[in-house]
């Protein structure tokens, strides 16, 4: 398959992935890759912190993440944007060893020449989401209905 994508600076933040050739709505672009780790692992180390505002790691399920500061591609720089062109799917491996699931990213509408891709992070903290930590984690996407940070609403707990 000819590359479609190229990864260059962007207008968002840092680096981005942007379009080469048209991509159809629904194709799948590329494979999110990095190191799978534990939560734990993630946690006791240095590129889990939720302070920092930047982050490569990508929860794959329950018990791992994929973290691509370690054996990372492309799809590392695809940056989080409040109207997206692309989305995350997750595609479980059927036998029972989760390390072997695996996150694709697909287009959700037709993506032209020169368009940087993007997609929602849905980034949720354990910790209180403040005005501080909605400022580490601005969304710098530009959209018309920016919600001004990459932090998703948490959810109310039923009962």
């Amino acid at each position: 398959m000819p590359r479609k994508i190229v990864a260059r600076r962007s207008a968002i933040h840092g680096n981005g992935v942007f379009a080469v050739e048209p991509i159809r709505k629904g194709e799948r672009i590329i494979e999110y890759k990095g190191r799978r780790r534990t939560h734990a692992e993630v946690d006791a180390g240095d590129t889990g912190d939720a302070d920092s505002g930047h982050t490569f790691l990508f929860t794959l399920n329950d018990e791992y993440v994929i973290d691509a500061n370690y054996e990372g591609g492309v799809a590392r720089w695809i940056n989080h944007s409040c109207a997206p062109n692309c989305e995350a799917v997750l595609e479980e491996h059927d036998g029972d060893d989760r390390r072997k699931d695996r996150v694709f990213i697909e287009a959700i509408r037709s993506i032209k020449p020169g368009e940087e891709l993007a997609y929602n992070y849905g980034i949720t903290l354990d910790e209180a989401h403040t005005p501080r930590m909605k400022k580490i984690w601005a969304c710098r996407c530009g959209a018309r209905d920016c919600t001004g940070t990459m932090l998703q609403p948490k959810r109310k707990p039923k009962g």
